[in-house]
């Protein structure tokens, strides 16, 4: 008898992050928005990453932590605000890449988590509606 069992998890591939960056920067272009796109694997790790020529440095690290925080935990990253406002959860307010501002989605086929992605340069609601957008064009799953 072998103890030793492996589990295969299936993550974002380099040419459908790549796909998703540039459906989302043509949303967020037709919105009028310079925009940061991060695109984490499974694990949380930056698969892909873009920075529209006129986004804001600050929009990197924001819309990497979105991204983080949609894989890492499978939820959208607008409802963290309400969740880190409650005292029982308000210590995770202390993670350090938690990053509760609309913008970032987990990556899901078929209900299996692959992956997130982070859009940081607009409004919230802008950001969210770039990643709806990518989402929804390639298939992923989208609950606005």
């Amino acid at each position: 008898m072998n103890p030793i069992t492996l589990q295969n998890k299936a993550t974002i591939s380099q040419a459908t992050a790549q796909q998703l960056i540039q459906l989302a920067t043509e949303s967020a272009k037709q919105q009028g928005i310079a925009v940061t796109i991060a695109i984490t694997d499974i694990g949380g790790h930056q698969v892909a990453l873009y920075r529209d020529d006129n986004a804001h440095f600050l929009t990197i690290e924001v819309a990497i932590k979105k991204a983080w925080t949609a894989s890492a935990y499978g939820l959208p990253t607008h409802i963290w605000n309400d969740i880190v406002n409650q005292p029982k959860t308000a210590q995770l307010n202390n993670v350090s890449q938690l990053m509760p501002i609309g913008g970032g989605y987990p990556l899901r086929v078929n209900g299996q988590l692959v992956g997130g992605i982070g859009i940081s340069g607009g409004l919230a609601q802008q950001d969210i509606d770039a990643c709806g957008a990518a989402l929804t064009a390639l298939g992923f799953e989208f609950t606005g």
